[in-house]
């Protein structure tokens, strides 16, 4: 099966990365602002997008494994049907003075056209994840890095 990979270097502890991963609050600085649920192994978090005031779709995620400063582990229950059943793993090693994020989105079943777009906005949020733990602002939706007519 494919998978998305992505390793971003941020300029912080691995705590405070992890802090903007596993928090709702955090998810709602640098992914959508339409953040609601509940960050605790067994819950659920939905995550909804907009552009230009209307409703995109979106995502709901059970929230699978929480190892402070190490790990933050997803399932998708609810979305577009390419992602249903997948997951999604945010993997943290501190290093001196940064913290190497080591993103995966597995268990598509083929690498479809659709694939291609969403490791590109993965690609844009993790970004604004990073301007968020290092300069206190992120880019989440509906103010993100568009790469499409309707993202």
């Amino acid at each position: 099966m494919p998978d998305i990979l992505h390793r971003v270097g941020i300029k912080s502890s691995a705590n405070e990365v992890y802090k903007a991963l596993s928090t709702r609050d955090g998810l709602a600085a640098w992914w959508t602002d339409t953040t609601k649920g509940e960050s605790k192994v067994g819950g659920v978090i939905q995550f909804t997008f907009h552009s230009d005031g209307s409703e995109l779709g979106g995502f709901d995620m059970k929230v699978l494994e929480l190892a402070p400063g190490k790990r933050v582990l997803w399932q998708v229950m609810a979305g577009p049907e390419e992602w249903i059943g997948t997951r999604v793993s945010f993997d943290l090693k501190q290093g001196e003075g940064l913290t190497e994020l080591l993103f995966k989105h597995e268990g598509w079943k083929e690498p479809v056209e659709f694939m291609h777009h969403c490791s590109t906005k993965w690609a844009t949020y993790l970004v604004s994840l990073k301007e968020l733990v290092e300069t206190g602002k992120g880019r989440p939706n509906p103010r993100d890095l568009r790469i499409h007519i309707r993202d």
